[in-house]
């Protein structure tokens, strides 16, 4: 048995590696997209927003600083769900010519996002090293809680639509579209502040929209949500990681002839 295991383990970080060397195959920049796609998007929205939700001399002089580290965590999610769905589909060969088993295909599709974000990693650090700001010990073991939850989410979510996308190919056109909905419903590039307080609890329902809020407070303001809060969280992402297993099991005996 711990044979076996050692082979998945050495089979998913493969599969996770040559996710990540194909992704960039063929590129001018190479690996180093997995750095400037964020760091642009960051530059473009400060540019657009900051004057708006950030006026000169006035409000929160370390909004670039909430605004990188929600546009990271805000892309490890997107990027990672949308691999996760068509993890199974783009590598059919796998499912259908040999014997793999299907989650270390959905694992390792989110591994490799999960290997972007940490690399992304390093921008936030040399941006907070920039501005000379350094967060509080908890804050920061707060972004690490919130991190894992993020992962944990885009599992969740690749085990629950994987095996659906493979019948229903619709999926990744309704998702797109959700995505971009859930973006401005997440305050990534506006302060929840800004809104009436019974549309912030409205939006907070949005798992991304609480992890977003709460770090952006947490890593700059030392404002964390309470102990209930994050225990209720917490137990919300574990009930939809039990959904998404029962779902995955249910759905994934038939994977290769719906392929």
């Amino acid at each position: 048995m711990a044979r076996h295991h050692e082979n998945y383990r050495e089979l998913i970080w493969i599969l996770a590696k040559t996710d990540f060397k194909l992704r960039y195959h063929g590129s001018v920049l190479g690996y180093a997209w997995a750095l400037l796609k964020p760091l642009l998007l960051f530059l473009i929205m400060n540019f657009v927003f900051s004057s708006l939700f950030n006026p000169r001399g006035t409000g929160n002089q370390f909004y670039s600083l909430q605004l990188l580290t929600s546009i990271v965590l805000w892309t490890f999610f997107a990027e990672g769900t949308a691999a996760g769905m068509s993890s199974l589909l783009s590598k059919a060969q796998l499912v259908t010519k040999i014997y793999v088993p299907r989650w270390t295909l959905i694992l390792a599709s989110t591994l490799n996002s999960a290997l972007i974000f940490l690399m992304n990693l390093v921008i936030i650090v040399a941006f907070f090293v920039y501005k000379q700001f350094l967060p509080s010990f908890e804050s920061v073991l707060f972004f690490i809680l919130y991190s894992v939850l993020v992962y944990a989410i885009i599992l969740a979510f690749a085990l629950l639509t994987a095996p659906l996308y493979v019948k229903f190919r619709d999926l990744v056109l309704i998702w797109e579209v959700l995505l971009t909905a859930l973006f401005y419903a997440t305050p990534v590039f506006y302060p929840l502040q800004l809104l009436p307080t019974y549309i912030q609890k409205i939006l907070l329902i949005n798992p991304m929209a609480f992890i977003i809020h709460f770090n952006k407070e947490g890593l700059i303001n030392d404002h964390f949500a309470s102990f209930w809060q994050n225990l209720g969280f917490i137990a919300l992402v574990a009930v939809i990681f039990l959904i998404s297993i029962a779902s995955y099991r249910k759905f994934i005996p038939r994977i290769a002839e719906d392929i």
